[in-house]
């Protein structure tokens, strides 16, 4: 009887033991995911603002955040294939545009995109932006004076398009843009982030690995 009692005793001892383990673990697996959630909310909040101008629905399972500077030759260089992209993707995709101003005329050209987009106008001019970018982003002999001659070509408002200049609310949203991106360790332009992720190596390729690599998981 007793080393029944004795090994009924050590059975329980035993699975006490293993419950308190399982117990912890749970409890610190717990704690890290809401530690990663945590993390994940800040982060989300860094990369998408209320400002932030977007293609694609809210709800897309993967969201690419673009942190770009208009007078940026390599953002020039990306653009076609991030549209590229976006047509294979269609609504499974959201695009999302920060500004990372680099360049003389960056914070400029983005005063430009924001007054363009006041008259509903902003991915137009930005593609306007990035065709023209060789004759007013020159780095070389930059002429910034051609920006609102573009914008007057397209047919916008001029009047409204010099008050939204002259209002200057895109300053703070481009100062806003690039301390995100400071925080989130965005070195050079362009960067992408897809669902959270920073996109290491710049490419066609590389953009669609990770793309699809969010949508498998």
């Amino acid at each position: 009887m007793n080393k029944d009692v004795l090994r009924l005793g050590g059975i329980a001892a035993v699975l006490l033991l293993g419950l308190g383990i399982a117990a912890y673990f749970y409890q610190r697996s717990e704690a890290e995911t809401q530690r990663q959630d945590a993390e994940r909310a800040k982060t989300s909040s860094s990369l998408i603002r209320p400002h932030s101008h977007s293609q694609g629905p809210p709800n897309a399972p993967v969201t690419v955040v673009e942190f770009l500077d208009p007078e940026c030759e390599a953002c020039r260089a990306m653009h076609p294939l991030v549209k590229r992209i976006q047509s294979e993707y269609g609504d499974r995709m959201r695009l999302v545009i920060r500004y990372m101003p680099y360049h003389a005329n960056s914070v400029l050209a983005a005063g430009a995109l924001e007054a363009a987009a006041e008259q509903n106008r902003y991915w137009e001019f930005l593609e306007v932006l990035f065709l023209n970018q060789p004759a007013w982003g020159n780095h070389h002999k930059p002429r910034p004076e051609l920006i609102p001659e573009l914008a007057q070509q397209i047919g916008l408002d001029m009047d409204a398009y010099q008050r939204s200049i002259d209002a200057g609310a895109y300053r703070k949203w481009v100062e806003i843009d690039k301390q995100d991106g400071i925080a989130l360790g965005v070195k050079g332009t362009p960067t992408f982030f897809v669902n959270g992720r920073m996109l290491e190596r710049l490419g066609y390729e590389n953009l669609k690995a990770l793309i699809e690599e969010e949508l498998s998981s």
